[in-house]
């Protein structure tokens, strides 16, 4: 492979699906620390807006905005392209020169995967596919695919790399597509790609989010009941998005060759129920005097884990990956920052 730019003064990172919760944390966490200094955003802004990319550009400090789709600030650059991947004209130009691809945009969830599973891998396993192509022909060295445990299907916890997938939705069979093909081009190729089995993320900036923990907080300040599917007792294990970042980062700068072409299960080690979470979120409502909090029991969803949890050693012991965030403290951050925002989620009559 030819080898992308290493003048630290010069590295250029991509993220696709930029203008999403992850990908402007992602941005906020590697900008903030001048790990590069261009940021190429790629996003087709199906859910994130350029409004909440210029939030965080202003959260970064005083940024110029050249023309509608480059901004200038004191320490980096940082580029938007409204591109789809399911698009593969273009890419080149755009992964071109980079040092990296963090591959965020996907289609996320099991239930829309459901609805359609050929948009599903459409979009997460031609679009990726159209991007490791896109740096195989450009040079670039570095491809972190974000993935999910939903590759595993139902496993005995704690989940971890050795498990044998077994996925039971197609959002599961699209994600283990996407990390076969990253293996495959790091074997065929010498991309260095790592894949990222992402738990459940929450966090600041999930505005748009419908997983449990944003839709639970957008309900409790609009005053709607928390639905709660099956018993509740089903588990997942909660990352806060700054551990998740970091993560990312540590992905990026690794130099064991042992972490090219492999998985990483990146979680917490920590089980906690829907339950649980339902009457952490409550007590913080009281507390904020609002509610009473209503919860919800209906049937159990088609295609859904009852309990997972990640070991996470081989992500300590090749990539340096350490938690920082327990669940309490991610949640109360989380919660401050929706209730700031309030107002953007007026109560429903």
């Amino acid at each position: 492979m030819n080898s992308a730019p290493t003048d630290p003064n010069d590295r250029t990172l991509v993220i696709t699906g930029g203008c999403g919760f992850i990908g402007l944390n992602l941005l906020y966490h590697l900008a903030s620390r001048g790990r590069f200094r261009r940021y190429v955003i790629v996003d087709n802004l199906s859910v994130g807006t350029v409004a909440d990319l210029e939030c965080v550009l202003g959260e970064l400090g005083p940024y110029k905005a050249e023309d509608p789709n480059k901004y200038t600030l004191e320490a980096c650059t940082v580029d938007l392209h409204c591109h789809d991947i399911r698009t593969r004209e273009g890419l080149q130009e755009i992964v071109a020169g980079s040092s990296a691809v963090v591959h965020l945009a996907a289609q996320t969830g099991v239930i829309p995967s459901l609805e359609d599973p050929a948009f599903d891998m459409e979009q997460n396993v031609a679009g990726t596919l159209n991007l490791l192509e896109a740096c195989r022909l450009t040079g670039t060295p570095r491809f972190v695919l974000a993935s999910s445990s939903a590759p595993l299907g139902e496993q005995e916890p704690p989940i971890d790399e050795t498990k044998v997938p077994k996925p039971l939705s197609p959002y599961g069979a699209s994600k283990l597509a996407a990390e076969g093909y990253c293996s495959a081009y790091a074997g065929s190729f010498g991309l260095e790609t790592i894949a990222l089995r992402f738990s459940n993320v929450y966090g600041p900036r999930s505005t748009y989010k419908g997983s449990v923990v944003a839709k639970f907080i957008k309900n409790i300040l609009s005053g709607i009941p928390l639905t709660i599917y099956g018993s509740g007792g089903q588990t997942r294990d909660f990352i806060y998005v700054e551990d998740l970042c970091d993560a990312i980062d540590l992905a990026l700068s690794a130099a064991d060759p042992r972490a090219f072409g492999s998985v990483f299960q990146i979680a917490t080690f920590r089980e906690t129920t829907v339950n649980e979470l339902a009457e952490m979120l409550k007590s913080a409502a009281e507390k904020a005097g609002l509610g009473p909090v209503e919860l919800l029991y209906e049937d159990e969803r088609a295609g859904e884990i009852i309990r997972s949890f990640s070991d996470i050693s081989r992500a300590k012991d090749l990539l340096g990956y350490r938690p920082m965030y327990d669940l309490t403290e991610g949640l109360l951050k989380t919660w401050d920052w929706f209730l700031a925002r309030r107002e953007n989620f007026p109560p429903k009559t």
